[in-house]
């Protein structure tokens, strides 16, 4: 396996990206995310992306991904190029595994969740595929893609969080790219798009960062370069729980200049870049624009959590 490529365009213009799912309106968490990635995009120069993850259907809610877009508009966080959607890639998604099969990299497995869940271990990311039908040339159509794992241990340098290492075999397993019900998965199409637009810089939650080695080998499998990765703390509630729809984070109140202003505020302190007070109670462009030329990813510090209250 090759070691990981620098993107080609690192050394060109930053090129970052926000991919939010339209399960829901944005929280803070989620703006929490969005303020981190543009602003770290902005310092640079650089370009800031916006990609709709609409690859689950049943999972999401009507009239969000509208909703997430006009929240960041109101906020003052403009995108750069057009959205992109996932729903609108299947033929990229298609083309990517035709990439894998062809290198003998993707097998069919018939195993349902509770199959996999009886027999086997939990790993960062989740349960780690046993590899119950990896010999068995399944070729229903029905079934869900795997992709082969190798027997070896990924590394990267994470530029707020440092190193971290894993054995994706044994810790991640073979991943699912494409389930049995005809959805592609989140691995497949992170990494196609990404490649796609050109991102050489991925800036999102530290709830990500055990997704990153196993993106990192799909990407050496399929000759992508690596781009650089900035693994966020996230905000918890007082369960320490991750603000998200699940725990019933409340939507961010963006119908008025003044709370937008103080949100964002807010946004800037617990990402500790130290606002001045007075800044509290200016509009949302001289709070962003303070923001990005005050941007210092030091500051964030290692902390993996930040308590909202």
């Amino acid at each position: 396996m090759p070691a990981p490529q620098a993107h080609p365009n690192s050394a060109k213009i930053y090129q970052g990206r926000f991919a939010p799912s339209p399960t829901g309106p944005l929280h803070m968490g989620s703006m929490f995310a969005a303020l981190g990635s543009y602003l770290q995009a902005k310092k640079q120069n650089g370009k800031w992306r916006v990609r709709i993850d609409d690859l689950d259907p049943p999972r999401e809610m009507k009239g969000a991904a509208s909703s997430i877009l006009r929240t960041l508009e109101n906020f003052g966080l403009e995108w750069d190029e057009n959205i992109v959607y996932q729903s609108q890639r299947h033929d990229l998604y298609e083309h990517t595994l035709d990439q894998l099969k062809k290198q003998s990299l993707i097998f069919h497995c018939r195993c349902s969740r509770k199959d996999i869940k009886a027999t086997a271990s939990i790993g960062p990311i989740g349960f780690v595929y046993p590899g119950t039908c990896r010999d068995k040339n399944i070729t229903d159509s029905n079934t869900t893609v795997r992709l082969k794992t190798a027997d070896l241990k990924i590394s990267f340098n994470d530029l707020l969080q440092g190193e971290t290492t894993q054995h994706i075999a044994q810790q991640i397993g073979d991943v699912a790219l494409k389930r049995a019900d005809g959805f592609y998965a989140y691995h497949l199409a992170v990494v196609a798009d990404d490649y796609e637009e050109n991102i050489n810089e991925i800036v999102r939650g530290i709830d990500l960062l055990g997704c990153t080695p196993i993106q990192i080998y799909l990407q050496q499998c399929l000759n992508y370069p690596t781009p650089r990765y900035l693994h966020l703390p996230i905000l918890v509630n007082q369960r320490n729980e991750k603000l998200s729809k699940q725990t019933k984070a409340k939507a961010v109140n963006d119908g008025a200049d003044v709370k937008i202003g103080e949100t964002l505020f807010t946004l800037l302190s617990q990402l500790n870049q130290q606002p001045p007070e007075n800044l509290k109670h200016e509009n949302k462009s001289t709070i962003l624009k303070w923001g990005i030329e005050h941007w210092d990813v030091k500051k964030i510090g290692k902390t993996t959590k930040i308590k909202t209250g």
